[in-house]
């Protein structure tokens, strides 16, 4: 590997790095303004990474706090054989792990060893969704909410811990902030939504989402079906209940993220057409 130089002027490296993003975005069913809203996000504090070429290819680093630990931060990385110096890299800045954000699941194959931590995942949703026949759904009561508020996050916890990506901990610290910043007004919060799926009179499940989350996007935050009524159909019925909700909250593509070590989830999403947008993996270092 030649050697490898820090990059000061990052206008030529940041050029082809948003269109590659942007075509990751696209090809996964983006409309423009999703794609290009997506994008912001995905290059926030981009002026703080620090860039690097051997003249094959690009490196992009960065570190940050993360729940109490340094976590180094793969942003780019096109130089073929680039890994083990980025690798380094976030470890000499004092890194604990390291993660890469891998947008419409490009670039995996640099990454094989790295676990699964996450993915996020979209669809169109259909015009009009049909709810399964015996299954209704209605808005969660104010006083069925303070109840799912507390399964809600055990699961969210024990989510994040199954991933691998954080110790117990961790994910309780995450979910506290996460929780925070997502429902300020718990059950008031404007543009959320939570509801109860029923059969034969019964809550299977229930759900939670936000409108206008981004251009034209209903995120599902949770479309849950509990433990002692899976494997009835409600899975698949669940992500209907997302569609109709979506549409019902006046948008198009429904959004929302799968956490690693699910597969049985992933699988329930690659059958019905949810594509990946971004995926995060991440090793100790």
């Amino acid at each position: 590997m030649d050697e490898m130089g820090m990059v000061t002027c990052q206008a030529e490296w940041r050029g082809g790095f948003e269109e590659r993003v942007l075509a990751g975005y696209r090809a996964a069913g983006c409309s423009e303004p999703l794609a290009r809203a997506l994008l912001e996000r995905a290059v926030k504090g981009i002026e703080d990474w620090t860039v690097a070429t051997d003249g094959t290819g690009w490196i992009a680093v960065g570190v940050a706090q993360e729940n109490g630990a340094l976590v180094g931060r793969i942003h780019d990385l096109t130089a073929p054989r680039g890994r083990e110096w980025a690798e380094r890299w976030c470890a000499g800045q004092g890194a604990e792990r390291v993660e890469v954000r891998l947008t419409g699941g490009a670039g995996a194959e640099a990454f094989t060893d790295y676990p699964v931590r996450g993915q996020n995942r979209m669809r169109v949703a259909a015009e009009r969704p049909v709810l399964p026949a015996g299954l209704t759904v209605r808005p969660l009561t104010e006083e069925e909410y303070p109840g799912w508020y507390a399964a809600e996050e055990a699961a969210y916890i024990a989510d994040i811990v199954r991933a691998g990506a954080l110790t117990p901990e961790q994910a309780e610290e995450k979910s506290d902030q996460d929780f925070a910043r997502h429902l300020p007004q718990g059950y008031l919060t404007p543009g959320h939504g939570f509801y109860a799926m029923e059969a034969d009179g019964r809550v299977v499940g229930t759900g939670w989402v936000n409108h206008g989350f981004l251009p034209g996007v209903t995120f599902g935050f949770s479309l849950e079906v509990h433990e002692e009524h899976r494997g009835k159909g409600y899975g698949r019925a669940a992500m209907t209940v997302g569609e109709w909700a979506t549409r019902h909250g006046g948008d198009e593509v429904m959004m929302f993220n799968v956490f690693g070590g699910n597969e049985v989830a992933m699988g329930l999403y690659d059958s019905t057409g949810f594509a990946v947008l971004d995926e995060y993996r991440s090793i100790d270092l």
